[in-house]
């Protein structure tokens, strides 16, 4: 039996919520991927262009750095990783936490919550960030 985690990030509880339940209905461990400096409601507001969020997501390479490196990838064989949607895809600190680790032979498998956007390209913007994993929704 493979051994399941569940790691999300989520800015405003959602997605942490969902991520918790998920969790436990699957009997999958659970890992919150955090920012080192966290969102304020001014950093989320993507009516701003000027906001934290509107000047990460224009940018493909920003990589927000996380507050802890401590995931333990190699005790699992699936990962659920939880998102909310921004600008149709996943946050680029998804990238950053996938870049942190070796993915290579796991499943990993992305769950998100939306106010009303769909999946997007998430999949497709993800899939360079964990090289010789399998990435599905």
């Amino acid at each position: 039996m493979s051994k399941k985690l569940v790691a999300y990030f989520s800015a405003t509880g959602t997605t942490g919520s969902v991520a918790q339940k998920l969790a436990q209905a699957i009997d999958a461990d659970l890992y919150a991927i955090t920012p080192k400096t966290p969102y304020t409601t001014a950093d989320l507001n993507w009516n701003n262009s000027a906001s934290r969020s509107s000047i990460e997501m224009k940018d493909k390479t920003s990589r927000p750095e996380l507050a802890n490196k401590d995931a333990d990838i190699k005790s699992h064989d699936v990962i659920f990783i939880g998102f909310p949607i921004w600008w149709y895809v996943a946050p680029t600190i998804i990238n950053t936490f996938l870049e942190s680790y070796d993915f290579t032979g796991k499943t990993i498998i992305l769950f998100a919550t939306s106010g009303g956007s769909g999946f997007g390209k998430a999949v497709q913007e993800l899939q360079s960030s964990a090289p010789g994993a399998t990435i599905m929704n």
